[in-house]
C-alpha cells in the first residue's frame, strides 16, 4: 500500500536550463532545474579537453605501458 500525502509533487515535464537556454525536459520533483554542465558543453564530450602534462607523466605512462598514439 502506498501512503498518501508523504511523497513530493512530481513534475513529468520539468525544464532543465544551462546558461539560460532550455536543454531538455525530464521528470523531477522540481519544476525547473538550473545546471552548470551537461554533455553538450562538457570538454570531455565535446572533444575540447586537453591533457595537461605535469613533469612528463604522460610520456612516462606511455613508456611504461607501451601505448602508442591512436589518432
Amino acid at each position: 500500500m502506498v501512503k498518501a500525502e508523504i511523497h513530493p509533487e512530481w513534475y513529468p515535464n520539468a525544464k532543465v536550463y544551462c546558461d539560460g537556454q532550455l536543454i531538455m525536459k525530464v521528470g523531477s520533483t522540481k519544476p525547473t532545474l538550473n545546471i552548470d554542465l551537461w554533455s553538450g558543453n562538457h570538454p570531455f564530450y565535446t572533444g575540447s579537453q586537453k591533457i595537461i602534462d605535469t613533469e612528463g607523466r604522460v610520456e612516462r605512462f606511455i613508456r611504461k605501458y607501451g601505448i602508442e598514439n591512436q589518432n
